[in-house]
């Protein structure tokens, strides 16, 4: 504990208080990668949950990475899924995003569920990493093999953050297929 003095109007008051805990709120390109990591892993998980156990374990699982990896608790998330379009382009709402993932919301029909297309291997290629204290940003491609082999890449920027745990949270995830020239 700390001996605090203060004085207002020549009275002098004493205070016991104890030391302030602070979180380390800078980000390390270590968490950074490690981050990316964990969401390629989610994804993967969520693919098998649903060829394994169907829709309904692919859902919880999907709920457990928007709580643990997304920061939809402290703030819209600047979400643009790959595979989205028109009016529902941007998913700032969990519920958004969640159909995305697993499809089988009916406010959102178009979405069939990026998560359960057999993905079974990620990889990512960062082309840049920016960080500044409580924020990072990424920029690159991720490759995402399915069961069939196919590889599809997508260029992908994230934005990061630290919340008041000192967990990274995703607040911005934005996803798209590489141009195609004519």
């Amino acid at each position: 504990m700390n001996l605090k003095m203060n004085s207002i109007l020549g009275l002098t008051f004493v205070a016991w208080c104890a030391p302030l805990a602070y979180a380390n709120t800078t980000i390390t390109e270590a968490e950074v990668k490690a981050a990316q990591d964990a969401w390629g892993k989610a994804l993967i998980q969520i693919s098998s949950d649903y060829e394994k156990s169907g829709l309904e374990k692919a859902k919880t699982t999907a709920k457990t990475v928007l709580d643990t990896a997304y920061g939809y608790n402290i703030t819209p998330v600047l979400f643009k899924p790959t595979l989205a379009t028109g009016a529902q382009t941007f998913r700032p709402t969990y519920q958004g995003a969640l159909s995305y993932f697993v499809g089988d919301d009916k406010n959102f029909p178009a979405d069939t569920g990026f998560a359960l297309k057999g993905w079974i291997a990620y990889d990512y290629k960062n082309a840049a990493v920016y960080i500044n204290g409580d924020m990072a940003l990424t920029m690159g491609h991720v490759m995402l093999r399915d069961k069939n082999g196919k590889v599809t890449t997508v260029d992908k920027s994230w934005g990061f953050k630290k919340d008041a745990d000192g967990k990274l949270r995703i607040v911005l995830h934005h996803s798209s297929l590489p141009y195609q020239p004519q």
